[in-house]
């Protein structure tokens, strides 16, 4: 995982590399996502399941800051989506998977007030 153009880093121009893994809980029944590196850049645990009757998945997320949210996500022909819709601040992000299906790159948006402004691009790179 690479982030850059980070609006809360020093600076903005940087680039933040850090590990992302996946793992199947409970037999598949939802998938965990962990990113981020101990006292790095946020280190955060994404459950990720879905309600049989909807076609969208919900994402519970915490960091070792302990903050915690609630997101919807979608995955549609080729687009990874999440999003969170708050009073006060919200957040979005659309990532696009590559052709060869070795890469994700996405921006992550956030929205006090009206106005959606960039909070930060990301991309993930698969190994093996």
């Amino acid at each position: 995982m690479e982030l850059s153009n980070a609006s809360f880093l020093p600076d903005p121009k940087a680039v933040v590399r850090g590990n992302v893994s996946f793992e199947w809980f409970d037999h598949g029944d939802f998938l965990v996502m962990r990113q981020g590196a101990k006292g790095g850049t946020p280190y955060a645990t994404w459950f990720i399941g879905r309600d049989q009757d909807s076609a969208d998945y919900t994402v519970l997320y915490i960091d070792d800051r302990r903050v915690s949210r609630v997101y919807a996500m979608s995955l549609q022909k080729g687009e990874w989506r999440i999003w969170r819709n708050s009073p006060g601040w919200s957040q979005r992000f659309i990532g696009k998977l590559s052709k060869d299906k070795k890469t994700i790159t996405g921006l992550w948006e956030n929205k006090t007030g009206s106005k959606w402004t960039r909070d930060f691009d990301v991309k993930y790179l698969r190994n093996g």
